[in-house]
């Protein structure tokens, strides 16, 4: 014997009930069946607002005929199908049905009252439809078919609207029945009858717990619920669109996720499953052939499981708080509370209690809180007076988070990082608890940011993605050029599960913001469209939502971002930087940047300000961790005026060199930036700061490439038409470098005393630095390992796509 139940989706058509047809004549093919049913999709609602509509005196008769009319197309229908269907007899019984509840609702209208007793009568006419529809369908096929009517099978004692099945008695009422001449067994679900013989109803999802009743009664070898998901997810789909099926669960695990909130299947109905251990099947009627979730006590292999079973949120939570001190009457407090939250129906989903300092949070449905906290505060007016409570509080707008897998307490890891999602994202948990099964933890956050934690924890634990939230400001060709490595990149970032979203672009004009997300392949068009680009307005956008690895990427060369870094780490981002404005500032600044980050525990990255995509400060750096020391350094660190000089060194004269540097993104827009050479010095400034020199910029021998004179032209061309001037100056120097068989290369360096220059030298073939030219960058570190041969690090250090490259490398390593 197998019990399957169709809910009210599986039912809402003509087209569900001829699938349910089928999935019956496969069944009894080879086993005998019982099905329960619910009301078609939302009758039960129509029903229970033309109750409401009743009592209020206003006009109820339109959704009457709603229903009529449903039930009405819904048999024209199925004889399109079916045509034999004799649609008068089905009608004329639905007919009858309909009387019965305009009969009831015209006496609640008299009354302008509806007594317990007559709603649950209305309210349970709603699975009669849907067994009057099936028991003829099921005819036609010459099915022998038993209806077992709950209002003479099922006893159930509690309310009129929220019963629960005494089953001990209602077994032996089935067990009773000789059901060996019928191949099919019917019976509606949600209702049953009390010792009166008056009907009552089974609470939520009744329908399914009668079906668990029912499998109970016939000692079934399964319950199957048949609803339109393909079983229990392991989150809201709602939420988490790449959600994983659980295939198999066990009831603990399933009590638990429909106890906090998960809507496939109520705890209710597993609980007689559960103690005549029945395994029960959730499968989808529009894929009746997947094998669905199957929850039983046997644990199958956890390999073939994800390890986490479930993440789910319970809505419309508060928190009693009670707050005093030591008190030893704690036990006594906690039942005077509980008195008046149970004579409210006020639902209680756990307490948290402290002993030592008799500070209680119990977690309630909000329902009647208001009263709630009248009555308590005049219950506890004398503990109140004297300090014995120090106050009664009530949290609302809740929500409960909970994590799901057995034996969770052992799973330190997965604690620990749970909990750091809310530290990470600054979001306060109002109380937290775990259950004595060792199998969920929750914690209570305002109900606003669980749709933000339920995605990150998803992403973090669930598919074990390292998030990073980008930011980037500066659009020119260093920032353009990243968002399109990012872009080309997609696929790989997917595959190596790290979850990459822009959440904002600004550039000098524009400001693009998206919390979810900016699609990178159109940014340049809908930025357009968005001004205020403000630092101002990208924080208070950032303050709006929770974050839980923002950078902000600076791609510009500007002192006035460069000034906001400290404000940027105590909003809590992480910096990544190609500018090298707030590396070579005052020592003051440099040092307060970093005294921010490390006491924040965030990350500085500005691989970029030396060399570009070569690992020049992170070899340095390394060089310092492994107590080595460097005793001189010297560098090629400009790949622009290597590019210039290698071009002089083939002949090409000054003025022709720097243009073809600037029209191949060697340089700056405006070249001067790169022939000042206070470029090359801040380069320098940077590195020797990381070997724990103190020093200013000012402190460091600068020999520039044009003359300052030079910088004073007020336009670009105007700067262009005057270089020719300096062209016979640098041939002439050239061919002198040539005459001693050396080349000419701008060079800084950082000698055994500390002092720093950038000036043009003359070297022979025997210099590291001979053959360095045409955009390449070149460091020689001197130290006490490596000596008398240096450590030297060679390559492209300009241009846009190294650049990137080495600001995207910077951003991985972030995760």
């Amino acid at each position: 014997m197998r019990v399957l139940k169709f809910g009210g989706t599986s039912l809402k058509n003509a087209e569900r009930f001829l699938l349910v047809i089928n999935i019956v004549n496969i069944y009894l093919k080879n086993e005998k069946i019982a099905v329960v049913l619910s009301a078609p999709a939302n009758i039960t609602n129509i029903l229970e607002i033309m109750i409401d509509k009743s009592i209020k005196k206003k006009n109820y008769k339109k959704d009457l005929i709603y229903i009529q009319n449903f039930f009405i197309n819904l048999i024209n229908d199925l004889k399109k199908n079916i045509k034999n269907l004799d649609i008068n007899i089905i009608n004329n019984n639905i007919k009858k049905i309909i009387n019965k509840i305009e009969k009831l609702l015209h006496g609640i209208n008299l009354l302008n009252y509806c007594p317990d007793m007559i709603k649950a009568k209305i309210l349970s006419q709603g699975e009669k439809f849907s067994i009057l529809i099936l028991e003829y369908l099921l005819k036609i096929k010459k099915y022998k078919i038993f209806i077992i009517s709950p209002k003479k099978y099922l006893l159930a004692y509690g309310t009129y609207l929220e019963s629960t099945v005494d089953i001990s008695v209602s077994l032996k009422n089935i067990r009773n029945i000789n059901l060996s001449f019928f191949d099919i067994i019917l019976m509606p679900g949600f209702s049953a009858v009390n010792k009166e013989k008056e009907t009552v109803l089974l609470g939520r999802n009744g329908s399914d717990y009668s079906a668990a009743v029912l499998a109970v009664c016939l000692k079934a070898q399964c319950c199957e619920i048949w609803t339109d998901v393909d079983g229990i997810y392991t989150a809201d789909p709602n939420i988490i669109p790449n959600k994983q099926l659980l295939k198999f669960i066990t009831y603990k695990e399933a009590i638990t996720l429909a106890y906090f909130g998960a809507k496939v299947i109520h705890y209710k109905t597993l609980a007689p499953m559960i103690q005549n251990n029945i395994p029960c099947i959730i499968k989808n009627i529009i894929n009746p052939k997947y094998s669905g979730t199957i929850i039983n006590n046997f644990d199958v292999n956890q390999y073939i499981l994800p390890k986490i079973k479930g993440i789910t949120e319970l809505k419309n939570i508060s928190i009693l708080n009670i707050s005093g001190n030591k008190n030893k009457q704690i036990k006594s407090i906690i039942a005077r509370i509980l008195f008046f939250v149970f004579n409210l129906k006020i639902s209680i989903y756990f307490i948290n209690q402290s002993s030592e300092d008799c500070n209680i949070n119990i977690l309630l449905s909000n329902k009647n809180l208001d009263n709630l906290k009248i009555l308590l505060e005049e219950e506890f007016y004398l503990e109140l007076q004297y300090k014995l409570i120090k106050s009664i509080k009530i949290i609302k707008n809740l929500s409960l988070i909970t994590l799901v897998n057995n034996n969770i307490n052992h799973s330190t890891n997965i604690i620990s990082k749970f909990l750091n999602i809310f530290k990470i994202t600054n979001i306060n948990i109002y109380t937290i608890s775990q259950n004595i099964f060792q199998n969920y933890i929750t914690v209570a956050i305002k109900e606003k940011y669980a749709k933000n934690i339920i995605e990150l924890t998803y992403k973090t634990l669930f598919h074990k993605e390292k998030i990073l939230e980008v930011f980037i400001i500066g659009t020119g060709s260093i920032g353009s050029t990243l968002l399109k490595q990012i872009y080309k990149n997609k696929c790989y970032f997917k595959n190596k599960n790290i979850f990459l979203k822009i959440c904002s672009i600004m550039n000098t004009k524009n400001f693009l913001f998206n919390f979810n997300g900016i699609k990178i392949k159109n940014w340049k068009e809908e930025i357009k469209h968005n001004l205020n680009n403000t630092i101002e307005n990208l924080i208070r956008n950032y303050n709006k939502y929770k974050f839980i690895n923002p950078v902000i990427i600076d791609c510009t060369s500007s002192q006035k971002i460069a000034d906001q870094y400290v404000n940027f780490l105590n909003h809590g981002f992480n910096i990544i930087a190609t500018n090298k404005r707030a590396n070579s500032s005052t020592i003051e600044y440099y040092n307060q940047i970093r005294f921010t980050a490390n006491k924040l525990n965030l990350n500085f990255y500005y691989e970029t300000n030396v060399g570009a995509g070569l690992p020049v400060i992170n070899t340095l750096q390394n060089i310092i961790k492994t107590g080595d020391k460097l005793n001189n350094f010297i560098g090629i660190l400009s790949g622009s005026l290597s590019y210039i000089f290698g071009k002089l060194e083939d002949g090409i004269i000054l003025s022709k060199s720097i243009k073809m540097a600037q029209e191949m993104g060697f340089t700056e827009p405006d070249p001067r930036t790169d022939l000042t050479g206070k470029d090359v010095a801040r380069k320098l400034l940077i590195l020797a700061r990381e070997i724990g020199l103190k020093i200013e910029l000012n402190n460091i021998i600068i020999e520039p490439i044009i003359p300052d004179t030079f910088n004073k032209k007020k336009s670009l061309s105007e700067f262009f038409n005057s270089l020719s001037e300096l062209d016979i100056i640098y041939t002439k120097k050239i061919q002198e470098a040539k005459k001693d068989n050396k080349v000419l290369r701008y060079i800084g360096s950082i000698n055994s005393q500390g002092e720093c220059n950038v000036k043009i030298r003359k070297v022979d073939n025997n210099h590291p630095f001979f053959k360095i030219k045409n955009g390449e960058n070149s460091f020689a570190f001197y130290t006490n390992y490596y000596k008398p041969y240096p450590l030297v690090l060679r390559g492209y250090g300009a241009g846009n796509d190294v650049t990137a490259a080495g600001v995207l490398t910077d951003l991985l390593r972030l995760i």
